[in-house]
């Protein structure tokens, strides 16, 4: 896999994960390129990982693997920008949220292999869960080179296309979920009387082990927690008030929205 030359077009937050978690693989450094609209940003970029950072012209022509990580309404712009620098034979990775792999197939050349990926936040510490999905013209051998891509990042999982919004409003925006949620705990554990550190640490410790538990168990996560709420005791009485707030629908809800929210990026993007 280390033989293929690998692009990050747009290497803000993700695109730098990416190109951190191929370094760590074994990826070479003179086999990566990254792009960066800011000098400051593309010389710290430079600095810290040891790779040239170039113009878009540049990387595409240059490279055979391009990871497109701009915002989503950059990316037609981006797209007429270097598509007459990209031959059939690359492959073109994107992350962009919401855009299906149709949105670069009809601005690339015909038969140009296009994948479609959605990682999250927690590849800043070897845990992201990053799905990917073939799109025109992609191959099995594709797949494999994302999945090279992708997995010192954390796990990857191969879905159909058509699931990569559901996946973008449940591991994608995922972990803003679990993060609000662990502050809210924080805050009640505050309010309760303890310290601010230590409801810190009695809220962060308390995830990080519920999420090993479902992780590392494999039991369903409704007999995860009938193991925790005993008859009339202290959990079942937290659990009550959390469904007469509509916690469970409210997640619904919010997924729900995340979803529409990455259809609507994809269509203002055409």
């Amino acid at each position: 896999m280390s033989q293929h030359t690998v692009a990050v077009l747009g290497a803000g937050k993700m695109g730098e994960l990416v190109l951190s978690g191929l370094l760590r693989s074994g990826w070479p450094a003179d086999r990566l390129l990254a792009t960066a609209r800011r000098p400051d940003r593309r010389a710290e970029l430079a600095e810290r990982h040891g790779v040239r950072v170039v113009d878009n012209v540049t990387a595409a022509g240059e490279a055979d693997v391009l990871a497109v990580a701009v915002k989503p309404q950059d990316a037609g712009t981006l797209l007429d920008e270097v598509s007459g620098r990209i031959s059939a034979g690359t492959l073109v990775v994107s992350l962009c949220a919401g855009l299906p792999t149709g949105f670069f197939a009809a601005r690339l050349s015909e038969g140009t292999p296009v994948i479609r990926v959605m990682t999250n936040t927690p590849a800043l510490v070897g845990q992201a869960m990053t799905a990917i999905s073939a799109g025109p013209h992609a191959t099995d051998d594709h797949l494999a080179v994302a999945d090279a891509m992708f997995k010192p990042l954390g796990t990857t999982v191969r879905v159909p296309e058509y699931q990569q919004d559901a996946v973008t409003a449940l591991s994608g925006s995922g972990p803003a979920y679990f993060y609000l949620m662990v502050e809210a705990m924080i805050d009640a554990g505050v309010l309760l009387g303890l310290p601010r550190q230590t409801a810190h640490e009695l809220a962060v410790q308390t995830a990080l082990g519920s999420a090993t538990m479902l992780r590392d168990s494999g039991e369903h996560p409704v007999k995860l927690r009938e193991s925790v709420t005993s008859p009339a005791g202290t959990t079942a009485a937290a659990l009550r008030e959390l469904e007469n707030h509509g916690v469970r629908a409210a997640l619904m809800d919010a997924l729900s929205a995340a979803r529409d929210r990455a259809r609507e990026l994809a269509a203002q993007a055409r």
